[in-house]
């Protein structure tokens, strides 16, 4: 007779290493199941409204197939002068974008959703982070090209890699411009009993640490 099924209490609907990574420093256990909605930005949408709603979207297909799961969603874009920057699809656009950003502030929007199907539970919000870049000479422009980062980013750029030299300041949450608001998704997982304050479960690197150091 073979075991039951484990379902997985929480899932993340996404397979962006940046939003998985946030969510394991965090502390949390939970599977990855992509979901299959397809990110496209409605002509005329505010960003706000349909990073939010694309989220709400993804949360919504995977919760379908795991409706006992706490299934999250995100989508997260940059916006300058009312302009949505997504990902470049070439050196070229890489290049106009950071031009385009250099010296300037610019906003970085990821709308978030937790579902539950069973008992219909839904959140969803959109967080804002005002991120400053630093006047961009050309030569550095081309060689942060040439490491090849910033082409699966929204705006050709990530701060969480060799892209911080890029940045002078941020106004808001760190992780919303990495792609998820991590204080956010925690506080509704608390204060819905989804998870609690026992001691997180270290990350594996801090787990050998710890071995090592009590043998």
């Amino acid at each position: 007779m073979e075991p039951p099924e484990v379902k997985p209490k929480i899932i993340l609907a996404s397979n962006s290493p940046r939003r998985r990574y946030l969510l394991e420093r965090a502390g949390l256990r939970f599977a990855v199941i992509p979901s299959r909605i397809r990110e496209s930005n409605p002509a005329g949408a505010p960003p706000e409204r349909f990073v939010r709603e694309l989220a709400i979207a993804k949360a919504r297909d995977v919760a379908g197939i795991h409706p006992e799961s706490w299934v999250i969603g995100a989508d997260t874009v940059v916006v300058v002068d009312g302009t949505v920057l997504g990902k470049p699809a070439s050196t070229e656009e890489a290049r106009r974008m950071l031009t385009r950003l250099s010296g300037r502030t610019h906003e970085v929007l990821t709308g978030f959703c937790i579902h539950r199907r069973l008992g219909e539970r839904l959140f969803a919000d959109t967080v804002r982070t005002a991120v400053q870049f630093k006047e961009l000479a050309p030569a550095e422009i081309e060689w942060y090209i040439r490491t090849g980062e910033p082409f699966d980013k929204a705006g050709a750029y990530a701060i969480q890699g060799i892209g911080t030299f890029l940045v002078r300041r941020i106004e808001g949450s760190y992780t919303n411009v990495v792609g998820l608001p991590v204080c956010e998704v925690i506080e509704i997982l608390i204060r819905e009993g989804v998870v609690g304050y026992e001691r997180p479960q270290p990350a594996p690197l801090e787990a050998a640490a710890e071995k090592d150091a009590s043998s």
